[in-house]
């Protein structure tokens, strides 16, 4: 192979070509690793590019970006997104959920791809699941939120693009797409001060992982910072295993203490609990909640879930163009800011 030149003229796909006997298509596919590209041949053209001391010429890759992007690309593979729920069908089930499906199959049918939904049981093993996305040629993996962690046992990551969705799912240890629930909770503690509400208090199930406790309850502290008048509330978090009685009687004991006049909450079922209590929303206490899909509080955060699913696609998608598989050293997250919502659950306040 001949080592490059210092004339100053631009290595091009030809001359790679020309260098290992292929056509300059088979190069340029080769360089953005598509699956019709045999792995052996993808690493040669790679290998032979670095050497060779080729870069890619930036108008030119604007301009084939552009032509790409004018129309949807006809599929040629699938990408995978793992439903590990004890019910599969409760995972879309969520409006949340649903939407990060719903943007991420947008974006990737853009690009080329199909998401497939592949599902975790006792029938269906990490083992088998590695056998069929290596004979189908799937190299992307999508996971979204999951109740129950999955048993992954001894699977493969190494062989994988893996993306996940949300903070639930801790294993792998792969980079992350979700809200940035700080900056919402923040977001919401301002609009809702801005409305006249003095006594701002915060109620969420503490989630499985401590550090969704902890994340919402830096933003709802960092709220408070922002305005002196306003009442410094504790947060009432509750823990996974606390039966609905008890939950119920901590409650009733924190309002009677703390006198909240309005609560930026997670908790679905809190209209229900306050209306055990007499207490009307928004009239005796006003409501908004962290996200305003899948609850009757119409005021809160609307954290752009399919946002969410589209960005998860892209990331995905840039991870298997550029070859980055298994569990990354550098530890990276993306965070998709939400924006306040208006609703009857929290009026302004005269």
């Amino acid at each position: 192979m001949n080592a490059p030149d210092n004339t100053g003229q631009r290595i091009t796909l030809r001359d790679i070509g020309k260098a290992i006997g292929v056509s300059h298509s088979t190069v340029s596919l080769a360089l953005r690793n598509h699956p019709r590209i045999s792995e052996t041949m993808r690493n040669k053209v790679h290998e032979t590019a670095q050497k060779m001391g080729y870069t890619p010429d930036p108008m030119l890759a604007a301009l084939a970006t552009y032509r790409r992007n004018k129309s949807d690309k006809p599929i040629t593979s699938s990408l995978a997104w793992i439903n590990a729920w004890p019910d599969p069908k409760d995972l879309r089930a969520h409006l949340e959920f649903d939407c990060y499906w719903k943007g991420a199959t947008k974006s990737a049918k853009k690009f080329g791809y199909r998401l497939e939904e592949f599902r975790l049981d006792s029938n269906f093993s990490p083992r088998r699941l590695h056998q069929i996305l290596s004979t189908r040629g799937i190299r992307g993996i999508l996971l979204p939120p999951h109740r129950i962690q999955p048993d992954w046992q001894d699977f493969p990551w190494e062989n994988y693009s893996v993306v996940r969705f949300g903070r639930t799912v801790h294993t792998p240890a792969c980079h992350v797409v979700t809200a940035d629930q700080v900056a919402n909770t923040i977001l919401a503690y301002e609009e809702i001060y801005r409305r006249g509400y003095r006594r701002i208090g915060f109620v969420a199930p503490n989630a499985e992982l401590k550090r969704n406790g902890i994340i919402f309850e830096l933003g709802y502290l960092g709220g408070q910072r922002l305005f002196d008048d306003a009442a410094k509330l504790p947060p009432l978090l509750f823990t996974r295993a606390t039966p609905q009685e008890e939950r119920q009687i901590l409650l009733k004991n924190w309002i009677k203490e703390h006198k909240p006049d309005a609560i930026f909450t997670s908790l679905t079922e809190l209209p229900d609990m306050l209306a055990k209590e007499n207490l009307r929303v928004p009239e005796d206490i006003a409501l908004a909640a962290t996200t305003i899909l899948d609850t009757t509080i119409t005021a809160g955060i609307n954290q752009h879930p399919e946002e969410i699913g589209r960005v998860g696609l892209l990331m995905l998608n840039s991870m298997i163009n550029d070859g980055s598989r298994g569990i990354p050293e550098i530890f990276r997250q993306i965070l998709v800011e939400g924006c306040w919502v208006d609703g009857s659950s929290l009026p302004p306040k005269p």
